[in-house]
């Protein structure tokens, strides 16, 4: 079978993780890489095997012979990227979060309807074996009607390059648009948001802060101005409420895991990097019961039982399936703008200091996306 050639535009550190991800991939042929660095672009082109580069994905867009492309930029270079890929006839996969601002991910969500073409967004916890394990429970309605979840993600000092991880971009505005709600929020909310059935954001309300100290050159350097911890709670259609953590910083051991509860029982999910269980909790015979799921066996009864297991390993590896027909593509575009709806729902808050609804989230969205 002829493999579907797709393109990368993107050749840093998130770049480079895909191509790793879609060497595992047969029915796959990464074409082209394009980046603003040419020096870079022919080196990355060079040890993952890429036939050509370019320097200006417009270049790019207009070969007929590619049918995707996959968007690994900084958030504010997402939205004028993927719209103008959407429009040139090209499917689209964009990293998260999926823009810098309501207004430009809105955009690019009806621009994938206008053009009938696929928008597919990195939502990496949606293909993970507690969210699937999880997802089998609520199906089967173990947990009854869910009626309120926690969102929960910890470091207790990882704020990008100023902590020594990363680079100053995921630091500033003007580059990011916000810190730690769209740089590992956007996990942990849209995970919740697909385990609950997609509830739409009704009301936010929420925080952010800036307050633990910096080594000073870092934060000179860095021109350090998103959050390192916003907080929130979103009240959901069907009477459902969510409330959010999400520290890059922080004075405090490991958080617990985010957590559903629903009338007949309830979930907790691990906390990333911390070893704990997927665990389900439940009332039988009159007594209260504690049960960790064992996730390996799980997953390698569902690997041995589906022959499609492969596309839903990976946020790439289920981009790939779509793109042969495979399986259907899975609803990242919409999971992502709702997150990014709650996410700026909780800036505006903090900043308007009362909570906002999300029409007025809509209304008071602006544009963040950087001139290309």
């Amino acid at each position: 079978m002829t493999p579907v050639r797709i393109a990368i535009i993107g050749a840093g550190q998130i770049g480079k993780h895909h191509l790793t991800q879609y060497q595992q991939i047969e029915g796959i042929e990464v074409a082209a890489i394009c980046d603003i660095r040419a020096d870079e672009g022919l080196r990355v082109a060079s040890q993952f095997g890429i036939k050509d580069t370019y320097t200006d994905f417009r270049e790019l867009l207009q070969r007929d012979d590619i049918v995707a492309v996959d968007v690994c930029l900084h958030n504010n270079y997402h939205a004028p990227v993927t719209i103008a890929a959407l429009r040139a006839g090209k499917h689209v996969y964009c990293e998260k979060p999926m823009a810098g601002s309501y207004h430009d991910a809105l955009a690019m969500y009806e621009a994938a309807g206008e053009t009938g073409r696929m928008l597919h967004i990195q939502l990496g916890t949606l293909y993970t074996g507690e969210t699937r394990a999880a997802k089998a429970l609520i199906d089967d309605g173990k947990l009854g009607r869910i009626y309120h979840a926690r969102s929960t993600g910890y470091r207790r000092r990882g704020r990008p390059y100023v902590d020594g991880y990363g680079t100053a971009s995921f630091t500033r505005k003007a580059v990011a648009s916000g810190g730690a709600l769209y740089d590992m929020g956007v996990y942990h909310i849209s995970q919740l948001l697909y385990l609950m059935g997609m509830p739409a954001p009704l009301r936010i309300s929420g925080e952010t802060y800036q307050e633990l100290a910096m080594l000073p050159d870092r934060r000179e350097l860095s021109q350090f101005d998103v959050e390192e911890l916003g907080v929130g709670l979103v009240k959901l259609s069907g009477g459902i409420t969510l409330d959010i953590i999400e520290a890059w910083a922080v004075h405090m051991d490991a958080f617990e895991g985010s957590s559903l509860l629903g009338s007949e029982g309830g979930i907790r999910l691990p906390q990333a990097k911390h070893g704990a269980a997927l665990s389900y909790h439940f009332t039988s015979c009159d007594m209260d019961m504690d049960a960790d799921i064992d996730l390996h066996a799980v997953n390698s009864r569902y690997k041995m039982l589906n022959e499609e297991a492969w596309a839903y390993e990976s946020s790439e590896k289920h981009w790939a399936a779509v793109l042969q027909g495979i399986v259907p593509l899975m609803p990242t575009a919409k999971l992502a703008l709702d997150t990014m709806l709650i996410s700026e729902g909780i800036y505006q808050s903090s900043r308007l200091g009362r909570e906002v609804t999300a029409e007025e989230i809509a209304a008071m969205s602006r544009s963040s996306a950087a001139p290309i």
